[in-house]
C-alpha cells in the first residue's frame, strides 16, 4: 500500500501554530505535513521590510521551529524564488497539495497570484487562507459598492459585521513525514546584525515568537488596557500593547486580540477596549487602502501634493535620524527607535510632522527610515500613517495640523520622564526647560551640565518660522488659505 502524498505548509507572515487556518487545513488532509519557510529574494519585497525586522524574523523562525519540534517536526528553511523552491520540494517529496495563509502586500500578492495559477494549471491543489487580517480588504465596501476612503465609516461597517470568528486552538498533534527534506541553516541567512550589534537592547522589551506574543497580550489586558483611551498618548506610561511587531510577522492574529477583549465589561471601561479595537482596525483600514492603491508607499494618494516643494537636506535628515534635532521630544523618539526598534505612537506622529513640516523633507524619506528601523514595520500601516501626517493620504490630517514639538512634549510628557530616559544629557534640566532647553537661562543650563551646541544640539530650525514656511507652501499648491 502506497503512502499518501505529503502536504506542503508554506509559512510566511504567519509564524504561529494557534489560529493558523493553513495549518488546520493541512492537518485536516490526514496526510504528512511538511512545514517550510522560504527566504525570498529581497527584490520581491516579500520578506522583512528592513534590518530591524530581519533581526525579529531570525528569532521568530527559531521560536517556530522549537514549537514544531514539540510535534516531532522541523521547519524546513529554503532560500530562493518561491516558484523554484516549491518546484524542487514537490519533486523531492511527491507533495501534490500546498497550503498557505494570504499576505496582502502588493509584491507578495503578485508572487502568490502567479504561483497559484501556475501550480493549479499543473494539477496541484493549492489553497490560500485568511487570518492575517480581520477581513478581506476588497470585500468591505461602501453602500455604493466602492472602497472606503474615510476611517470612521470603515470602522462602523466592520463593527456592524459583528465579532470575527473565534480563533482556532493550537493543534494537539501534527503528523510529519518519515523523513524531512534537507534544510538550510538559519545562521547562513545573516539576518542578525554584526559589528556592531545595534540590536542588543531589543530584548529589553521583546521576546519574538508566538509565546512572546501571548505573554504581551496577557500583560496588556491585565495591566495596560484599563485607562487606555486617555493614557495611551503618554509615552512614559505602560498603556500601549507593544503587540505590533508580533502582528507584523503573524505570531498573533487580530482575531486572537479582538476576542481577548470580549467579556471585559465588568473590569474595563467600554471606552478603553473599544478604542483599543479601533486601533486594531486602523491596521485593517490601512490594508484596505493599500489594496485599492498599491503604490501607497511611493506615491501621494492626493496627487495635489505632487507639486509640494519637498526639500532635500542631507544634514537635516541625518540629524533627525540620529535624534539630534535640538527638540527633545523628537530626539527622544528617534533614539528610542534606534535603541529598541520601536517608537510610541504619539511620538511617531510628532517626529513625522517635524520631518515633513518643520524640515520640509519628503514623507517618503521618513517612511523608508521607519521601514528599515522599526520592528513592527508594515507595508500598509507605515505608508498610510506617513501619508496621514503629511496630509496627502486618504482621510488624512489636514496639512495645517502641524505639531508643535515643545507643546506636544509638555502635554504628553509633563514630567520629562520619557525625555530623560532617552536623552540622558538633558536629565538634570528642571521640568520647566526639559522640553525647550534653548530657552533655559545660562545658569540653569550650566547647573544641569548642558552646553547647547556641544553636549546637546541647538534647534535645527525655529518652529514658528518653519511652520509659516510650510503653510505658505501648502497655500501655493492648494490655491486657498491654509
Amino acid at each position: 500500500m502506497s503512502r499518501p502524498s505529503p502536504v506542503l505548509l508554506w509559512f510566511r507572515k504567519d509564524l504561529r501554530l494557534a489560529d493558523n487556518r493553513a495549518l488546520q487545513a493541512a492537518i485536516a488532509t490526514a496526510t504528512p505535513v511538511i512545514p517550510v519557510y522560504i527566504h525570498e529574494p529581497a527584490d520581491t519585497g516579500t520578506g522583512p521590510m528592513g534590518q530591524a525586522q530581519a533581526w525579529w524574523l531570525h528569532h521568530s523562525l527559531e521560536s517556530l521551529d522549537r514549537s514544531l519540534q514539540k510535534h516531532g517536526l522541523n521547519l524546513v528553511l529554503k532560500s530562493g524564488k518561491a516558484d523554484q523552491v516549491l518546484e524542487d520540494l514537490i519533486e523531492r517529496t511527491g507533495a501534490d497539495t500546498i497550503h498557505w495563509n494570504r499576505r496582502y502586500d502588493p509584491s507578495g500578492m503578485a508572487v502568490d497570484a502567479k504561483l497559484k495559477a501556475d501550480l493549479a494549471a499543473r494539477g496541484l491543489t493549492v489553497q490560500s487562507h485568511g487570518g492575517f487580517l480581520l477581513h478581506e480588504p476588497t470585500k468591505v465596501k461602501t453602500a455604493s459598492g466602492g472602497p472606503f476612503r474615510v476611517y470612521t465609516p470603515f470602522w462602523r461597517a466592520l463593527e456592524a459585521g459583528g465579532d470575527p470568528p473565534p480563533p482556532i486552538d493550537c493543534p494537539s498533534s501534527i503528523t510529519g513525514p518519515q523523513a524531512m527534506p534537507d534544510s538550510e541553516q538559519l545562521k547562513d541567512w545573516q539576518l542578525l546584525p554584526v559589528g556592531p550589534n545595534w540590536a542588543k537592547n531589543f530584548t529589553d522589551f521583546f521576546q519574538p515568537g508566538e509565546a512572546g506574543a501571548q505573554q504581551k497580550l496577557k500583560l496588556f489586558i491585565g495591566k495596560g488596557l484599563s485607562g487606555y483611551r486617555h493614557l495611551r498618548d503618554f509615552p512614559a506610561l505602560p498603556h500601549t500593547s507593544l503587540l505590533s511587531p508580533h502582528l507584523a510577522l503573524g505570531e498573533i492574529t487580530p482575531a486572537q486580540i479582538w476576542h481577548a477583549t470580549l467579556g471585559l465589561e465588568d473590569d474595563i471601561a467600554t471606552e478603553d477596549y473599544v478604542h483599543f479595537r479601533k486601533e486594531l482596525v486602523w491596521r485593517e483600514f490601512s490594508y484596505h487602502l493599500l489594496s485599492h492603491f498599491p503604490k501607497l508607499a511611493s506615491e501621494n494618494w492626493n496627487s495635489k501634493f505632487d507639486a509640494f516643494p519637498w526639500g532635500k537636506n542631507d544634514h537635516f535628515l541625518s540629524a533627525w535620524q540620529k535624534g539630534m534635532t535640538g527638540y527633545p521630544i523628537v530626539d527622544a523618539g528617534m533614539r528610542q527607535l534606534w535603541r529598541h526598534g520601536i517608537m510610541h505612537n504619539r511620538v511617531r506622529m510628532i517626529t513625522a510632522s517635524f520631518l515633513i513640516k518643520d524640515l520640509m523633507i519628503d514623507w517618503r524619506e521618513g517612511e523608508a527610515w521607519f521601514a528599515d528601523t522599526l520592528l513592527d514595520a508594515d507595508p500598509a500601516s507605515n505608508a498610510a500613517s506617513w501619508q496621514w501626517v503629511a496630509g496627502s493620504g486618504a482621510d488624512a490630517a489636514p496639512f495645517f495640523r502641524i505639531f508643535n514639538p515643545v507643546t506636544q512634549g509638555e502635554k504628553f510628557d509633563p514630567d520629562g520622564d520619557y525625555i530623560r530616559a532617552h536623552v540622558p544629557e538633558l536629565a538634570r534640566l528642571p521640568n520647566q526647560f526639559i522640553h525647550k532647553p534653548f530657552e533655559a537661562p545660562e545658569q540653569v543650563l550650566k547647573a544641569a551640565g548642558v552646553e547647547l551646541g556641544k553636549t546637546y544640539p541647538k534647534p535645527l530650525v525655529d518652529h514658528k518660522q518653519a511652520r509659516e514656511t510650510a503653510l505658505k507652501a501648502f497655500k501655493d499648491i492648494s490655491g486657498q488659505e491654509a
